[in-house]
């Protein structure tokens, strides 16, 4: 039976994840399998490869034949250039680790907690109608209760001193009074 080592697609729409399987050579792109050796992510930055290396080696001694993809990946890894005793290829990159998310939630909390360092690049808008209507009715709403509280005082006053015993003193407003 002829064997390929060759991609089945995985994912979802404009998502592609592959394994990298052994299967019969007449199956289908996404068919049985023989068994799986690797995985291919290709949207990662950078890709992420895994691949058995010594199950590849076995499948390509027994004669599996990789696809041009394959092959690629293969040569990226470099199980390729050891199968077939060549200098092995620089290094394959991978993506940094990523920082722990309590690490991560921290630095964010020390970051919104301290005071900002510039200014702010808009000034807040300001709303001088609202603030002198509020101003002008407070102001009108102070003056009338003083004005009733003045003539209230100034009518205690006689009847106090005409309970002492003094001479009630006229004032203006008592006198305008009378003589109405």
């Amino acid at each position: 039976m002829a064997t390929k080592i060759k991609l089945m697609r995985l994912g979802k729409m404009r998502e592609p994840h592959y394994r990298i399987v052994v299967a019969d050579a007449r199956t289908k792109r996404d068919g049985r399998a023989i068994e799986t050796i690797g995985e291919y992510h290709p949207k990662s930055d950078p890709s992420l490869i895994k691949l058995d290396g010594e199950r590849a080696a076995y499948w390509l001694g027994v004669g599996a034949q990789p696809t041009e993809a394959v092959t690629a990946i293969m040569k990226a890894t470099g199980d390729w250039q050891k199968f077939k005793g060549l200098p092995a290829p620089e290094p394959l990159r991978y993506p940094a680790a990523k920082p722990d998310k309590q690490e991560r939630f921290n630095a964010a909390l020390a970051e919104i907690s301290g005071e900002p360092t510039g200014e702010a690049t808009t000034a807040p808008k300001k709303r001088p109608a609202k603030a002198a209507k509020s101003a002008a009715k407070a102001a009108e709403s102070a003056t009338p209760v003083a004005e009733s509280a003045t003539p209230v005082a100034e009518s205690a006053t006689p009847v106090a001193d005409a309970a002492e015993g003094g001479a009630p003193t006229e004032s203006p407003d008592a006198s305008a009074s009378t003589e109405s």
